[in-house]
């Protein structure tokens, strides 16, 4: 390790350009795991969401596309289009209390948008579904097909 220390500076003099995209990359590394960490916003794996499911009874709204929706998605979750998603409608803001986990098809699309939504509007538990429907579908859980 004290060999490492002492021939450090001599490799950072002679490689600037890759020390600096080091620097960098770790940086935002950090900060990009510092957001995870202090979001209130957070990402359930398809294991935490069963783990959920099996402890309580989350509110499970899925905002895929109605044809996705259809052809898979989490047993019990609710399709709301995202254009009629509205966190102060009488159904939605009744469960503010509860914990309320919302997915997309692929988890890139518009739950973290919905999620910022509700805790906006003063929902206390919100998450998201990690790799969203098919993220769940991928870890070989039970999916549901049809309008319910």
């Amino acid at each position: 390790m004290n060999d490492f220390l002492h021939q450090l500076p001599a490799f950072v003099g002679n490689h600037v350009a890759l020390s600096a995209l080091f620097v960098i990359l770790l940086v935002a590394l950090l900060a990009i795991q510092a957001r995870i960490m202090f979001s209130k916003i957070k990402e359930l794996s398809p294991a935490a969401l069963t783990g959920l499911i099996n402890r309580g009874n989350p509110l499970l709204i899925d905002l895929s596309a109605l044809a996705d929706f259809e052809k898979m998605h989490v047993p019990g979750a609710r399709h709301v289009a995202m254009s009629q998603f509205d966190p102060e409608k009488k159904d939605l803001a009744a469960a503010k209390s509860l914990p309320v986990v919302l997915m997309d098809k692929d988890g890139r699309g518009n739950a973290a948008k919905a999620a910022q939504r509700l805790l906006k509007a003063g929902f206390e538990q919100v998450f998201t579904l990690g790799g969203g429907v098919l993220g769940w579908h991928a870890a070989q859980l039970p999916v549901a097909k049809g309008n319910k």
